[in-house]
């Protein structure tokens, strides 16, 4: 019975351990981890405020960004981050700015810039066929092909927005969850909320590798949405949601491998599925 019991320790430590072999997969499971916390954490602000469809919308208006740096780079891959962190801080502010002056309504000014800045990038994908390939990581993600610096970009920029959201903690908080209290408590509000679609936007950019355009706003709801079900305090909502999105990196990761299916997929999936265990038992709140 022990031989038996140790064979099956051994096989288990064999399934954990062989995927890193691989520096890729050593580089991809802390990328991972790093963006699931990160956009856990900015995502329990945009689960409270409703911004999922802003989210969105932020992610695909970067992909003209991208399109355009990858022409004007000839071709590089390391400088896209860049022009996707300028985009995105640009489409933020712009977004922001006509959902707050337009005469039509927010979700409608949104899904309008959305559809055009998207089928732009489109559009400029499908005029090369050689970079319409490349950029397609950008659309599903390609946490595999994360290098060195390109961690570092993350643990910077992803260190930066969670310092802030830290440090203005006490007034994000009071902006989400009553509006009418932080205009009389005269906080900046304008500032505030321009502030919290900068960070999201810088979120969107550093997470753009891991898990693509198309399926950028599942971590950033997600998670949060998941440990909202569970929890009626935001620092406990934003630690469970960290703990979700990181398991869903390092799960999903590990079914991208022995699965062979497209890493981005798998960790929304496996996000998806947490979600759908939360969703049946809403009625428990475990903290």
């Amino acid at each position: 019975m022990t031989v038996v019991k140790m064979m099956r320790m051994n096989t288990l430590i064999d399934f954990l351990t062989t995927p890193f072999q691989y520096e890729f997969m050593q580089r991809g499971m802390i990328a991972a981890v790093l963006v699931g916390i990160v956009c856990a954490i900015v995502g329990t602000f945009v689960v409270l405020r409703g911004m999922a469809f802003f989210g969105d919308a932020l992610a695909h208006t970067i992909l003209p960004g991208i399109a355009l740096g990858y022409l004007v780079s000839g071709g590089a891959r390391e400088p896209l981050f860049w022009w996707a962190l300028g985009t995105a801080i640009v489409a933020s502010l712009g977004i922001g700015a006509i959902s707050k002056n337009s005469q039509i309504k927010e979700d409608t000014a949104i899904g309008i810039i959305f559809a055009g800045m998207f089928a732009l990038g489109i559009a400029l994908i499908s005029t090369v066929r050689s970079y319409a390939v490349d950029l397609s990581h950008f659309l599903f993600g390609d946490v595999l092909s994360v290098s060195t610096q390109s961690l570092w970009l993350i643990l910077l920029f992803g260190g930066l927005v969670l310092f802030t959201i830290f440090a203005f903690y006490k007034e994000f908080t009071t902006l989400s969850f009553d509006p009418i209290l932080a205009a009389t408590l005269r906080l900046p509000v304008d500032l505030l909320n321009n502030l919290l679609l900068v960070l999201i936007a810088v979120t969107i950019a550093v997470s753009l590798q891991t898990v693509g355009v198309a399926l950028m706003v599942a971590m950033l709801v997600t998670p949060a949405a998941t440990a909202y079900l569970l929890t009626n305090r935001l620092p406990r909502m934003m630690l469970l949601a960290a703990i979700f999105a990181s398991l869903s990196g390092v799960i999903g990761l590990y079914l991208s491998y022995y699965l062979s299916i497209a890493s981005g997929a798998a960790i929304v999936l496996t996000a998806t599925f947490f979600f759908i265990i939360a969703f049946g038992g809403k009625r428990i709140k475990i903290c």
